[in-house]
């Protein structure tokens, strides 16, 4: 029987109760952050109005992903994720509350502000790779690009309503009022996933620790390309972009107007967003991901060279829109790529080291092109931005993203587990593994060709140390050698394999000539007497 149309409709997510409800829950939660943001960004200006200070703002919001991402990454994919989430929300929320109360009082100052707006985000750091990670868990796969996409809207639908709303409610009550909503807003998502009976997850292994964990995330993402990649063009897009972002509240206040304007321009962001969202699904059918990544890096640029010399919301407006347009663009490409890159098992330590390259490039951005505007002015900043951009874009076109459907990381696929004599105790290691070859001279070199991708999938996902030899007597006689810290991080080899890597390694063994499979070998290390 042949599958309905509609179930690849890009709202088909929607039809799954916990994604709707969870969706739901998060756009309220969203409008609530970026009625902070209005509320924050025009605070500040009121507080101490130097380009500077206004650009921590941003900075203080992109920071802790810089130093937090990682660590939750790996909390994320070792904790049960449903009570993660709810701690990172109560977090938020407490702090939200707390801001709301001492703004109501008086009682802020620009750097008390700032350290609100860091701690509410160390909170959304904590959150962000679990967050992201728990997608493939609510849609099955054939509906992860549609999920992703609609939560891309989501947020930019929160873009196009929150700042319009704060805007007015800013102008009219002041900040307070902002904060105080931005913490209601986190009891919708806390209430779904107080309700989300999740599925523990089944494995006969012991859990990883949290070291190990870190350590296990950035050894995969060092031998992981298509997701070092996603990493360059994040970093490069995000540190030229960001001026945007941190100098908007002065370029709002140039234009003559107040909190108001600030969050229309914001609210026209969101707009262009929510455009783009409905349009690249049809982009994406004809348009591989750099193309659509440089065409809309080129629409950025574009629209900070007309911010730059906008005087009036004239000009302003369309170029909000056109900020809009190209930020969801990328974003939403970049993200699709980083999860699509890597298999389940490290999905959410992969994501968080991509959040610290883009964290890395919204903190340092704000920060460069505040000193710039400082220094001369918002226009020249912008202007320098958007020629950064474009260089940019240039020097990384060889670090590419695929095509329309770029390949995925592919399935895990347990490979069998090795025959012992005896239980052997999991911290029981470091462990040996060899494997013998036999291979005919004349496909000598492309058998090494093989071998160096599976040297790659080989360290990616435990291996220490790694080597190949061939025997001085033996022409045909190969030798892979690697070393594992424990038996139960190689235990962990065999399920952290993916079908790709399948391939690979049953195109190694193609080579092999002798009589049955290659030879393999485990030697764990002798335990004193």
């Amino acid at each position: 029987m042949s599958e309905s149309p509609d179930h690849h409709s890009p709202w088909a997510p929607l039809r799954r109760p916990l994604f709707r409800a969870l969706w739901l829950a998060t756009l309220i939660s969203n409008i609530g952050t970026w009625m902070h943001e209005v509320g924050a960004g025009w605070l500040m200006v009121t507080l101490d109005s130097s380009p500077v200070m206004v650009a921590f703002v941003q900075a203080a919001t992109a920071l802790p992903a810089f130093f937090l991402a990682l660590p939750a990454g790996a909390l994320a994919d070792i904790l049960d994720r449903r009570r993660y989430l709810l701690a990172t929300q109560a977090w938020m929320l407490s702090c939200a509350a707390l801001l709301a109360l001492m703004t109501y009082a008086g009682w802020i100052e620009a750097w008390s502000l700032l350290a609100f707006t860091f701690a509410l985000a160390c909170g959304a750091a904590m959150m962000t790779p679990a967050w992201a990670a728990t997608v493939p868990e609510l849609v099955p796969r054939k509906e992860l690009h549609s999920a992703i996409a609609l939560n891309s809207t989501g947020v930019n639908v929160a873009r196009a309503v929150g700042p319009a709303v704060a805007g007015v409610l800013v102008a009219a009550a002041g900040p307070a009022i902002a904060f105080l909503l931005n913490a209601l807003s986190f009891l919708g998502v806390m209430a779904v996933l107080a309700r989300w009976r999740r599925e523990p997850r089944s494995s006969d292994l012991p859990p990883e620790g949290f070291v190990g964990a870190m350590r296990a995330g950035m050894r995969y993402v060092r031998a992981a390309p298509k997701l070092q990649c996603v990493m360059v063009r994040a970093l490069t897009f995000f540190l030229f972009g960001s001026a945007i972002w941190s100098l908007l509240p002065l370029v709002a206040r140039g234009t003559g107007g107040g909190a108001q304007m600030y969050g229309v321009l914001l609210g026209c962001v969101g707009a262009g967003a929510v455009s783009a969202a409905l349009t690249l699904p049809r982009l994406r059918a004809r348009w591989s991901r750099d193309r659509l990544v440089c065409a809309a890096s080129v629409l950025l640029a574009i629209a900070m060279v007309l911010s730059a010399v906008a005087r009036s919301p004239v000009i302003l407006v369309p170029a909000m829109l056109l900020t809009g347009v190209a930020w969801l663009s990328v974003l939403s490409t970049l993200h699709v790529s980083a999860q699509t890159a890597v298999p389940g098992w490290v999905r959410a330590r992969a994501l968080a080291v991509y959040l610290v390259m883009f964290s890395l490039g919204m903190t340092g951005g704000s920060v460069l092109w505040g000193a710039i505007a400082s220094r001369s002015s918002v226009a020249v900043a912008l202007i320098a931005a958007a020629a950064g951009s474009l260089v940019a874009l240039l020097l990384t076109r060889r670090f590419t993203l695929g095509g329309q459907e770029a390949a995925d990381a592919g399935d895990t696929v347990d490979w069998p587990a090795p025959e012992t004599q005896g239980e052997i105790a999991p911290d029981r290691g470091p462990v040996l593994v060899t494997v013998e070859y036999r291979v005919a001279k004349e496909n000598a070199a492309a058998f090494a060709q093989a071998m160096r991708e599976l040297r790659r999938i080989r360290r990616r996902d435990g291996a220490m140390l790694w080597g190949l030899f061939h025997d001085a007597s033996d022409g045909e006689r190969y030798l892979e050698t690697f070393l594992v810290e424990s038996w139960v991080e190689h235990m962990r080899q065999h399920h952290r394999a993916t079908s790709g890597d399948q391939a690979i390694s049953d195109r190694v063994r193609a080579y092999h000539i002798g009589a049955g499979a290659p030879q393999v070998s485990h030697l764990v290390a002798s335990e004193p007497t």
